[in-house]
């Protein structure tokens, strides 16, 4: 690209808008024009760089995305964790939960702002911008990390059922009624994403009325509790909690569900303070989703440190047994303390699996720019986790131990995908072809990469602590080391593609395009 292109570029992007018109009537798109929600109110200046005064109103309107991402922060797996830390390591890891959140706010508003900017999600821009074999890998990697984020929270559901049930219904019934869901889903989102993001807002409220009234049952040392929060503090004995802690945080499938939920509002790109506006509003009601999430998986945490940290039973609680430890330790009450952590659970794993679906549907579309009917596209993306879960159930439902070893590979699973949807979006945000004036700043830019850094190194850490202890003869090994070459080679071809990409490979296509 010439150095005065360079300068003209926005003006380029908005005036090839009427030129990609038609192409763009036949790709994939999140939401339709009419099923977006209108922001209402007439400014003065409609067409100024600037953003328009602040409006609680307007605020209210802009209100539902960031709930909905909020929900990858809740999910049963990250609920497993939070419960494992605190008996383990007590209060001492809440401190790390606070800045591992901050963490995640931050990467999720990366993908917030290249869904305002550009008015296309994460997999839509990953399609265009990679040649079709990068392309296909990460589409398979965005399906898997999505599938085992599935099994766990559909796994998590089923065991809430079980409980709420006293165990009449075996695992692999609960999960038949949490594939329901999918229809639930398709049901609620003929009403309109408004109403679809009220139903996520009674669950979330059940989830922190639910672990509130744990929260209260237990009473918590607060000194403690403050103390946990405000002064940082790691040992050896709990590296492996802290490194669970940070590294469920960020959520593969989070990423590219965020960056296409923004585009629910009808926002028009082409006028500068209106993307500035949507930027704000957006930043603030994703900050509040967080701090909810954060206090609810201080609940979780903080019951679990006050019961069992320090005792016999702290190494063995998993979600399986969560319920059972809680009933034989804090009684039964008023309302049994067991059907409380199960509703809870219940919410968690309903919440997260509905957005698994909603995730999937932007995953598959973007990435292969299907465009089918929503039933038919919700029926395919629901069975591709639904099978695997049901031979999960049916495998596992008799041990939890399995069901634990289980766990630990799906979150290895997890940590193996985060790379491949988080270094993508830091690239494309940073891009002013793609960005125009809204790519990010030095600064930021920096800091993301440090915290990209930070979460890729952390995850690291755990695959290799979980390989050493796996492995076992040359063979395996043998291949385990020929997939982290492989692995290693893609991320690297990643990243480099993000930093040199228009002295490697030219301008992307849609810029091409435009020029």
């Amino acid at each position: 690209m010439r150095p005065q292109d360079h300068h003209q570029q926005p003006l380029l992007l908005n005036r090839g808008e009427e030129d990609k018109e038609e192409a763009e009537e036949e790709q994939e798109a999140a939401y339709d024009s009419d099923e977006k929600v209108h922001i209402v109110g007439i400014d003065v200046d409609s067409d100024s760089e600037y953003a328009p005064p602040f409006s609680w109103r307007k605020l209210w309107l802009f209100t539902g995305p960031g709930f909905l991402m909020s929900i990858a922060f809740l999910d049963p797996g990250n609920l497993e964790g939070d419960l494992q830390a605190g008996a383990i390591a007590g209060y001492s890891l809440l401190w790390l939960l606070l800045w591992a959140t901050a963490m995640g706010l931050l990467v999720q508003l990366l993908a917030a702002r290249l869904g305002v900017a550009t008015g296309r999600h994460l997999a839509e821009l990953c399609r265009e911008e990679y040649p079709s074999w990068a392309r296909m890998v990460l589409w398979i990697m965005a399906e898997l990390a999505l599938i085992g984020a599935d099994i766990q929270e559909v796994i998590g559901s089923a065991i809430a059922i079980k409980i709420l049930s006293n165990g009449v219904l075996p695992l692999w019934a609960g999960v038949i009624i949490t594939a329901c869901d999918c229809f639930i889903f398709l049901f609620l989102e003929n009403y309109g994403v408004r109403k679809l993001e009220a139903v996520f807002a009674v669950l979330i409220a059940t989830m922190a009325l639910s672990f509130a009234w744990m929260f209260g049952d237990a009473k918590p040392n607060g000194k403690e509790l403050l103390m946990g929060i405000l002064v940082p503090k790691l040992s050896s004995k709990t590296i492996q909690q802290a490194v669970g802690v940070v590294g469920c945080i960020i959520m593969p499938h989070n990423l590219f569900l965020h960056s296409a939920l923004v585009q629910s509002r009808d926002v028009d790109h082409t006028k500068k303070g209106r993307v500035k506006e949507a930027l704000r509003y957006y930043t603030i009601e994703s900050t509040i989703a967080l701090i909810v999430s954060f206090i609810i998986n201080l609940f979780v945490t903080t019951v679990f440190a006050k019961g069992f940290y320090g005792t016999d039973l702290a190494n063995s609680i998993g979600l399986v047994n969560a319920g059972q430890y809680l009933q034989e330790k804090y009684g039964g009450g008023l309302f049994p303390i067991l059907y409380i952590w199960g509703i809870g659970l219940l919410a968690a794993g309903q919440s997260s699996t509905i957005t698994g679906t909603y995730a999937g549907q932007f995953i598959m579309g973007g990435f292969l720019n299907l465009r089918l009917k929503k039933w038919l596209r919700a029926l395919i993306t629901r069975s591709c986790a639904i099978v695997p879960t049901m031979i999960v159930a049916l495998v596992f439902d008799t041990s939890e131990d399995t069901l634990d070893v289980l766990n630990e590979w799906l979150n290895v699973l997890q940590s193996i995908q985060i790379p491949f949807a988080l270094i993508p979006l830091l690239c494309l945000v940073s891009k002013e072809q793609i960005m125009g004036t809204f790519k990010i700043g030095s600064v930021l830019k920096m800091v993301s990469w440090l915290v990209a850094g930070l979460v890729i190194v952390i995850n690291g850490y755990l695959l290799i602590d979980f390989f050493s202890n796996e492995v076992n003869g040359v063979i395996f090994a043998t291949v385990v080391c020929i997939f982290t070459g492989a692995y290693v080679a893609f991320i690297v071809y990643l990243a480099s593609r993000g930093i040199t990409f228009a002295s490697w490979w030219g301008p992307p296509k849609h810029v091409e395009a435009v020029e």
